[in-house]
This record gives C-alpha cells, sequence and structure tokens, in this order.
C-alpha cells in the first residue's frame, strides 16, 4: 500500500507522463517489493544477527527518504506553478530506485516470515509480491494522473505531502 501511495503521489504530480514511464514506475516498485522480502530471507537463513540489528533502523531509513523526497516535490510544486512537466525531477531514474527502496525496505521483514520457505517457495513468493505490485501501482499512477489533471496547481503539493504522511506512517506503526 505504500508504494501504491507513492505511486499516486506520482501521478498527482506528472499527470502528462506516458504509459512507458508509468510502467517504468511501477516496475520499480515492483521490483524493490520483489528483492527485498527475498533479501530478507536470504539475510534471515545466513545472517540473522546483522538482520535484526538492521531492522531497527528500518522505520528511520523509511523517514528519511520519503520526507526528502515529500519536501523536494513540495518545492517543485512552488516553482513550476502548475505546469505540466512530463518529467519532473521526481521521478527522474535516481528518485525513483529512492522512492522503490523507501517503500519496500520494510519488506525485509517479510523474510522473517517466510524464513521456513524452500529457495523455489522464497522467489515465487517475491515474484508473486511483485506481480501485484506492479498490477496496483500502475494503476496508482493512473489514476494520480487523472486527479493531477484536475487539481493541476496543487497536485505537485499534495502529493509531497502523501509522501512525507506514508513516511510517517511506517516510523509510527514500528515504534507502537
Amino acid at each position: 500500500m505504500d508504494a501504491f501511495s507513492v505511486s499516486l503521489a506520482n501521478g498527482l504530480n506528472a499527470p502528462c507522463i506516458s504509459k512507458k514511464k508509468t510502467a517504468l514506475v511501477a516496475g520499480t516498485f515492483a521490483f524493490f517489493q520483489t528483492l527485498m522480502p527475498f533479501l530478507g530471507w536470504v539475510l534471515v537463513s545466513t545472517v540473522l544477527s546483522y538482520f535484526t540489528a538492521l531492522s531497527r533502523w528500518i522505520p528511520w531509513m523509511a523517514l528519511a527518504l520519503l520526507t526528502f523526497i515529500g519536501v523536494k516535490m513540495i518545492l517543485d510544486a512552488k516553482q513550476n506553478n502548475g505546469a505540466c512537466d512530463p518529467n519532473p525531477a521526481v521521478l527522474s531514474v535516481g528518485m525513483l530506485l529512492v522512492q522503490g527502496v523507501a517503500t519496500s525496505i520494510d519488506a525485509l521483514s517479510v523474510g522473517l516470515t517466510i524464513a521456513s520457505h524452500t529457495l523455489l517457495m522464497a522467489v515465487v513468493s517475491a515474484l508473486m509480491i511483485g506481480a501485484v505490485t506492479f498490477g496496483i501501482c500502475f494503476m496508482g499512477v493512473e489514476l494520480g494522473k487523472r486527479f493531477g489533471t484536475r487539481f493541476a496547481g496543487k497536485a505537485n503539493l499534495f502529493g509531497g505531502m502523501i509522501l512525507i504522511a506514508i513516511g510517517l506512517e511506517i516510523f509510527l506503526t514500528s515504534i507502537f
């Protein structure tokens, strides 16, 4: 759901992006949502002590990354005054990678729940997660694009606020 929400924010931020770029956004999230549970499985299967030490920093990393991107979107919203940019800076390859990591880093924990799976089952589980993520993220960008064209001047601001809220949600749910 974090990846869907960020995809929605991306669509709000860039209502003019092409289907190819929409697929790139969805593919980036799907890649990281596939990678992280499998990586968690590998970590649990090999070096559990290192993974548990890292796990307490995961919410802090997600908060920092999503807040950074959200603030950038808000600042961009104030600069471009509602102009429709098909390639906004927040959707550059580097920013997409940061978004992908930020929204999927908590999925490392899924490695704990699939730790008893065989390698094949861990791969199949991760691929299923990735396929579902691709679908919902593609829909999220498309939905955001539709709303983004309606709320042109405020869409970037709203999208940035969504990213910051998601970062806070990840952080706060890890505390409580």
